[in-house]
């Protein structure tokens, strides 16, 4: 009875055994596809993790006849000349004249083909006489002309806007290929200031337009964009310039103008209405005294 007991507890661990073992076999294949499961998750999410980072960096894929153009283009602007332009103000008082240069960083061929235009910005503080234009455009002198609309040069400062002008620049006799343009400009009238008796205009660097007749390697250099013009002073035939792209010597050009105190307001008026009054009694005097009156 003892040992057909004891075979039957040993037919039941055999089978026990047997039996874990094949359980341990079937789940076998389920743990591998859950761990390869987890580890092309983990792939995935790297990879999601450096597009994240790529994109917050600021990196694209570009394709690689892209990045060949790109170096093309740097390899050409490395080997254009430069260009450099020059503002200076000269003169002193209220009347003041405006020169810009342009230089060629070396000698180009076939640049007396090209022309230069100048588009300037005249700010709310300066104004150009259109008059004076025309007078100086008769004597050769320089060539340009206002195309703003409604342009007022009696309107003070602080009721004027922003004008452009287009400037016709020249080649200068006196430097190899380099071009001058020169504009006279005056100050209007400005505001009083209530603690400094000056104010400040700032002359902003123009926009250098180019022409040419035939196709340069400067202009595959340095042109930014297409502007419509008219192709001469007087001619009304439009052309397409090229807007430059430039190193200017200075950023901008800033004048100091003296204007008055408002403290002395009182007295500036009270001292004109005397003098006019005086020299209104005198005039009377002057007629009654010297002229003639037949009744």
């Amino acid at each position: 009875m003892l040992a057909l007991s004891l075979q039957h507890s040993r037919e039941g661990r055999e089978a026990y055994a047997s039996s874990s073992v094949r359980i341990s076999f079937s789940r076998a294949p389920f743990g591998r596809a859950f761990s390869g499961a987890l580890a092309a998750r983990a792939v995935a999410v790297r990879v999601v993790a450096w597009l994240l980072l790529c994109k917050a960096a600021g990196l694209t894929w570009a394709p690689a006849t892209a990045l060949t153009a790109a170096s093309t283009d740097a390899g050409i602007r490395a080997t254009c000349s430069e260009i450099i332009l020059r503002q200076d103000v000269l003169k002193r008082g209220f009347h003041r004249d405006l020169v810009i240069k342009v230089k060629f960083g070396e000698s180009i061929q076939d640049l007396q083909t090209c022309r230069l235009l100048i588009k300037h910005y005249i700010p709310a503080g300066l104004f150009v006489d259109p008059y004076e234009l025309a007078s100086l455009q008769e004597r050769n002198i320089t060539e340009a002309v206002i195309i703003s609309e409604n342009y007022n040069i009696e309107a003070p400062s602080y009721l004027s806007k922003e004008a452009e002008i287009l400037i016709y620049a020249r080649e200068d006799s006196q430097c190899i290929d380099c071009y001058q343009a020169f504009l006279p400009v005056h100050y209007r009238y400005h505001r009083p200031q209530s603690k400094d008796g000056e104010t400040f205009i700032v002359v902003n660097n123009p926009d250098l337009l180019m022409y040419c007749d035939q196709e340069l390697p400067i202009l595959k250099c340095w042109a930014q964009s297409e502007v419509a013009a008219p192709c001469a002073l007087k001619n009304k035939d439009i052309c397409k310039w090229n807007n430059m792209k430039y190193t200017s010597v200075y950023k901008n050009v800033t004048l100091r103008v003296p204007v008055g105190l408002t403290i002395h307001t009182p007295l500036v008026c009270s001292v004109t209405l005397l003098i006019t009054m005086l020299c209104a009694t005198l005039i009377l005097v002057a007629i009654f005294q010297f002229a003639h009156f037949s009744l």
